[in-house]
């Protein structure tokens, strides 16, 4: 049985190790810190425009897990706000435990406080790739494995959150307390790009922040109660002209989220849809008075999309062999779903480069598919650097769109997904239905 060792502990890494084991491997989960989840601590919208698609293109690739779970934890569903239909909103207070046990029950070793900080290499002939042999953590332990993914996204440090934003807002990444990411991926020789901003400034700021519920008013409470969104129109002298270029999510960067103040439902607290707001400006709009922030704040917010690791169209980081990437490190990817369907692929494919088999590359023909490979072409451009990817908006979308690729009805997918032979392809353990699959060549 092949060891695979996934570290980073966010959605792409849970997604990663589920789909490893599916696969008939030993899996060992790294997180650096005591929560998994990492960003989906503080995120909760799925389903919303083409992540609907992919959400079922995942299941019936036989990756249901994590979306089967968020759909159960989601209290809002079907519901429209600015830009965005038919989303669904899971509590962000319930889901980490849910996970937690998820990854148990699949029999996952999961290690927390376990920060990886270096990596050590196999010495290569010069004519095959290098190979890792094992990553050593801040505590001087030792973890060897046969296949390594790194999932540890693109934020941080906190010299990097202050370099290119306003300094560490102690946010869900909590560097202070455990530790900052490391990129293993560039220890261990790979290339890496970096996320631009306006074509200039290095990554971009996470997209929205949380507010505590129980400080909103009751008018607003009651609204993301019924209808899981409030929208608070803001007054022309506290409109901010300039912050929409500093998000991530692109999909956001329309005229209705700069106008107004949107927020969502995720359960004990509200999601706002900017990087930050002024928490003194914030108190000036009707209902927000008494308004507290928790995690990031009114100053800043985490810089990510720092460090993208060059791979193929299977995840495999270019250069060395037996090391794969999946979420934010994988590609300037935004979002839950894209980050469990990067996981779920590399961490399949992690189990046939162990046993010596074909690596996957899924087909263009599906949006899973698409999305990685455009992200892997356009990224090799500067303005594809200026770029994020995702599923719920923004050019990739129109994309989907625009390509037939965007669909609601879970028959259609169902349909495409076996016309490439691919049907349940992740539920199957490695080296069987070879002949009823035609994985492609990365």
């Amino acid at each position: 049985m092949p060891k695979v060792v996934v570290i980073g502990g966010g959605w792409s890494g849970c997604a990663a190790a589920i789909a490893a084991r599916n696969a008939g491997a030993q899996v060992v989960l790294l997180e650096r810190t005591d929560l998994l989840l990492g960003c989906g601590l503080a995120g909760g919208i799925m389903r919303n425009n083409g992540r609907f698609t992919a959400a079922e293109e995942l299941k019936y690739l036989g990756a249901p897990e994590l979306i089967d779970l968020t759909d159960a934890l989601s209290q809002h569903v079907g519901i429209d706000f600015p830009g965005h239909y038919h989303a669904s909103l899971y509590d962000t207070s319930r889901v980490e435990p849910a996970v937690r046990k998820a990854l148990k029950d699949k029999g996952v070793e999961l290690r927390f406080v376990a920060r990886a900080v270096g990596v050590s290499m196999e010495e290569s002939d010069g004519e095959k790739p290098d190979r890792i042999r094992s990553v050593s953590l801040a505590d001087g332990s030792v973890i060897h494995g046969d296949v390594f993914i790194e999932t540890t996204g693109s934020a941080g440090s906190m010299g990097n959150c202050a370099r290119y934003g306003n300094g560490c807002t102690m946010c869900v990444l909590r560097c202070p307390s455990f530790g900052p990411r490391v990129s293993l991926s560039h220890m261990a020789g790979c290339e890496e790009s970096v996320g631009l901003r306006d074509g200039e400034t290095y990554g971009s700021f996470s997209g929205s922040c949380e507010l505590n519920k129980a400080t909103l008013s009751p008018e607003i409470r009651q609204s993301l109660h019924d209808k899981g969104v409030a929208i608070l129109p803001l007054e022309k002298h506290l409109v901010d002209e300039g912050i929409l270029k500093l998000k991530a999510c692109k999909q956001y960067a329309i005229p209705e989220f700069k106008q107004n103040l949107i927020l969502l439902d995720t359960g004990a607290r509200a999601k706002m849809m900017m990087p930050f707001f002024p928490l003194e400006k914030l108190r000036k709009i009707k209902g927000l008075e008494r308004a507290m922030y928790e995690f990031s704040g009114g100053a800043s917010n985490s810089v990510r999309f720092l460090a993208r690791t060059h791979r193929n169209n299977a995840l495999q980081a270019q250069g060395v062999a037996n090391l794969f990437c999946a979420g934010e490190k994988a590609g300037l990817f935004v979002g839950h779903t894209e980050a469990m369907a990067t996981g779920s692929l590399a961490g399949w494919n992690s189990v046939q480069q162990a046993t010596g088999r074909p690596l996957l590359s899924l087909p263009d023909g599906l949006a899973i598919g698409d999305l990685i490979r455009h992200e892997n072409q356009a990224s090799t451009t500067m303005e594809g650097l200026t770029d994020r990817y995702t599923f719920s908006g923004g050019n990739y979308f129109n994309r989907m769109k625009r390509l037939d690729l965007y669909t609601t009805d879970p028959k259609a997918v169902e349909t495409r997904v076996k016309a490439h032979g691919l049907y349940h392809v992740f539920l199957t353990a490695h080296g069987k239905k070879e002949k009823e699959r035609h994985p492609m060549r990365a």
